[in-house]
């Protein structure tokens, strides 16, 4: 048997997702199965999970998922491909990011709450929320982490240029922060680690030969690990699946 991780942080678990609920596209597949995925984390080493709030309403679920566990933590945020709910809302866009403010600040005795995000820019999901809607919500969650003192969860694809420059401008005042679920250039990784910013490895990370040597070149005391889970493992068809060691039990579809 392998030897079991130790003291191991998942920093980006997406466990309000309907799936651990026993849901799936919209129909009930099985019971919920919350409380065996983090018994089994906790059997292979996992000492804390951190919950990506990656809304408002989101953020609210993650936090009290959070606070049902001593392992489990929360982001507080909007992913940058929801940011049009900071448009839609019907007192809008300041009330939006107050919301975020006082969900942070209620927490903060309680110390559930260990970064602003997931928020970022992508420029792959347009289709999701147009480009000027992201860059116009992008950095005022930024100066919400600097304000309230805490580090970035962070999301960057295909907007590397106007992502640097937002974080660049901010790097004297940030309190630190993630490139989560990082799929970019080497140079691009560089660039991000020498703004003070962590890379975050996963299963997307790791799709492609490219992939894997970027990721091989990059510091060890720069890189984060975590799963995104439920969706970004290592599958079969990744480049990086030769290296996984890790066996566990499938269950097949009846």
């Amino acid at each position: 048997a392998s030897k079991l991780l130790r003291g191991v942080v998942d920093i980006g678990v997406n466990l309000t997702d309907p799936v651990y609920q026993g849901v799936y596209y919209k129909k009930k597949h099985h019971p919920p199965d919350l409380d065996r995925v983090l018994e089994r984390a906790t059997q292979s080493g996992l000492t804390q999970l951190i919950i990506t709030g990656g809304s408002l309403s989101e953020s609210i679920e993650a936090l009290q998922l959070a606070n049902t566990s001593d392992m489990l933590y929360s982001t507080v945020g909007c992913h940058p491909t929801r940011c049009l709910e900071f448009e839609n809302g019907k007192e809008g866009p300041g009330a939006y990011l107050d919301g975020l403010r006082s969900l942070i600040l209620s927490n903060r005795e309680c110390g559930k709450v260990v970064a602003v995000g997931e928020t970022g820019l992508d420029f792959d999901r347009l289709n999701f929320c147009p480009k000027e809607v992201q860059m116009k919500h992008f950095e005022p969650q930024v100066l919400l982490s600097i304000e309230l003192g805490l580090p970035l969860f962070l999301h960057c694809r295909n907007a590397f240029n106007e992502f640097y420059a937002v974080m660049k401008k901010h790097v004297s005042s940030c309190h630190g922060g993630v490139v989560h679920s990082f799929t970019g250039a080497l140079e691009e990784a560089i660039a991000f680690t020498e703004l003070g910013l962590y890379i975050g490895i996963n299963g997307c990370s790791l799709k492609t030969e490219e992939n894997v040597k970027v990721v091989s070149e990059i510091p060890l005391d720069k890189i984060m690990v975590e799963t995104d889970a439920p969706w970004c493992e290592v599958r079969q068809s990744h480049a990086s699946y030769q290296f996984v060691k890790s066996e566990f039990p499938a269950v097949k579809k009846e």
